[in-house]
């Protein structure tokens, strides 16, 4: 909606993911293309499994790095992101490789995470997985979950990179995990920060920051499922 995304739009979705972004996109602009592009092949293998199960012919996935990869010149009218263009090492050069495949007055929509004080579901998970250790906070502004979130680095990257009309707006809102305790516990088992989080402690510090992550899901639980809060940017410019 932010990006008035239209039936006959060619769309570039970064960070794809296993493509649920990608679809969305692609049920809505029905009569246009929609590209996503991620780095990892184990996604992009389920994002076009799950766009073949939908019947959707007006999709397409590559392997690839934003910041670099070879995208048609003023080939899309819209590009998107759903929280994958926070980790760029080189966000200006991306978002000007972005920007090159955009048709004149093309529209860039991006979600990115805030601030980690502002998000709940984050400060949730380290807090049980931190088992004692003061984890540093990832910096704003570095690549990394909060690569986007200082608004006003934002707005210079976006403004070097060949954008203008730059907005960003908060959506604060609602994740849900799983649909019960277990549901959760295994989704968020699995994530990458979880991993990474318990690589370096003892077997014995380990098995107790999982039973404290499995504690905080409990206390998150509620009849719509395992929710804690997020806090994002809306992020809208164009080329």
């Amino acid at each position: 909606a932010a990006v008035a995304l239209g039936r006959d739009d060619d769309v570039v979705d970064i960070g794809c993911g296993t493509g649920r972004s990608t679809r969305d996109a692609a049920r809505i602009a029905s009569s246009g293309r929609v590209l996503g592009i991620d780095l990892s092949r184990r996604m992009l293998e389920r994002a076009r499994a799950a766009a073949a199960d939908e019947g959707l012919g007006n999709v397409g996935f590559e392997r690839g790095d934003a910041q670099v990869h070879p995208l048609p010149a003023a080939g899309f009218d819209v590009a998107i992101s759903s929280f994958g263009a926070m980790f760029f090492a080189d966000p200006v050069a991306a978002f000007a490789n972005i920007a090159g495949a955009l048709r004149p007055g093309g529209r860039l929509g991006l979600l990115a995470w805030r601030t980690l004080a502002e998000n709940e579901w984050l400060r949730t998970f380290r807090g049980a997985l931190a088992a004692g250790r003061d984890l540093p906070a990832p910096p704003a502004g570095a690549p990394g979950p909060f690569g986007l979130a200082d608004p006003d680095h934002v707005t210079t990257v976006l403004g070097r990179a060949g954008f203008d009309g730059v907005t960003i707006e908060p959506v604060d809102a609602p994740m849900r995990f799983g649909s019960d305790l277990e549901d959760a516990f295994g989704f968020v088992s699995a994530l990458g920060m979880t991993r990474g989080l318990l690589q370096d402690l003892a077997p014995e510090a380990a098995a107790a920051a999982v039973e404290a992550l499995r504690q905080a899901l409990a206390a998150a639980a509620t009849d719509d499922g395992v929710v804690l809060g997020s806090a994002a940017w809306l992020i809208t410019a164009r080329s």
